[in-house]
């Protein structure tokens, strides 16, 4: 039985897919067996995944399913496993080859945390980097739950390592959310477990123009249904839901920002210093926007 369990649901990415493959097969720690869901490509994943199979045997088990969502798609290849750890990589992103000797090393130094993320190097299309997340300064790892809730902690998905016991305590995706559902679930462990953080970069995370991050409304949205469920956890309260919403819409000025609507992102902006004031990053983005909306800065 592998140690690490590799989920990758595929829908049509065949683009990208042997990348994402390849620097599976590339890691210095080899004891892994990928998971691979194709939910319901119409593409050439087919195709693109069979050399990998005749290359690698029953290192790779291959599902397909009908179209049925990320979550879904997750759900699925977390049931047909049996290894001790799981680790999340999407179709389009990419591995650093220490990336599954990272994360097990420190889930095995300490066996308190339910997870482990990372720091990532954003790419886009071509492969290029844009920028480098290298960790939260102030809460990092530790019991903090109330600060994933808050949003005050980037959790890259192509990072995320989970133990299967807490997987198999706490519950799969939640498959009525289609975006926030990492979160989630890093929530739902770490409302029991320590989170753990590996201090270096070890993956690259592929930014595409059809992300749902890319949809304000379609995203607030999501995270909406992420802070209505777990209100009233613990450190969860009233003070941490405004907090989160603050976050919430301050996300939603920065992308509207980028796709030139500014007025819309200062009204956002606004919305998100009304409702969580002392979050200085919040004021900066409100007072940037209300600048550049009265043609004082471009």
């Amino acid at each position: 039985m592998a140690t690490v369990g590799v989920i990758i649901p595929a829908f049509n990415a065949a683009r990208t897919l042997p990348i994402a493959l390849e620097s599976v097969v590339s890691q210095t720690f080899d004891d892994w067996q990928i998971l691979l869901v194709d939910d319901g490509s119409t593409d050439d994943t087919a195709q693109v995944v069979a050399p990998f199979l005749d290359r690698y045997g029953a290192k790779i088990k291959y599902i397909k399913q009908e179209n049925r969502g990320l979550p879904a798609a997750r759900n699925t290849a977390i049931r047909a496993s049996t290894t001790e750890f799981l680790a999340l990589l999407d179709a389009d992103d990419v591995w650093m080859p220490w990336r599954l000797e990272e994360s097990v090393k420190i889930l095995r130094e300490r066996p308190q945390a339910g997870l482990a993320y990372g720091g990532i190097t954003s790419i886009d299309q071509e492969g290029r980097p844009s920028g480098t997340f290298e960790g939260n300064p102030r809460c990092a790892e530790g019991r903090i739950a109330p600060q994933i809730y808050m949003r005050k902690v980037d959790l890259p998905c192509p990072t995320l390592t989970f133990r299967r016991t807490c997987i198999d305590e706490v519950g799969l995706f939640d498959e009525t959310m289609r975006a926030t559902e990492d979160r989630e679930l890093c929530l739902r462990i770490a409302l029991r477990y320590d989170v753990a953080f590996v201090p270096r970069v070890i993956a690259y995370y592929r930014v595409s123009p059809s992300s749902m991050t890319n949809d304000p409304q379609r995203m607030l949205q999501a995270q909406m249904q992420f802070i209505e469920k777990h209100y009233g956890a613990l450190g969860c309260g009233r003070v941490a839901r405004r907090a989160a919403l603050s976050q919430c819409y301050k996300q939603r000025a920065d992308a509207l920002s980028v796709r030139c609507q500014p007025w819309a992102a200062l009204a956002s902006s606004l919305r998100a210093l009304v409702l969580y004031p002392f979050d200085i990053g919040t004021a900066r983005t409100a007072g940037s926007l209300f600048l550049r909306c009265a043609g004082l800065i471009r």
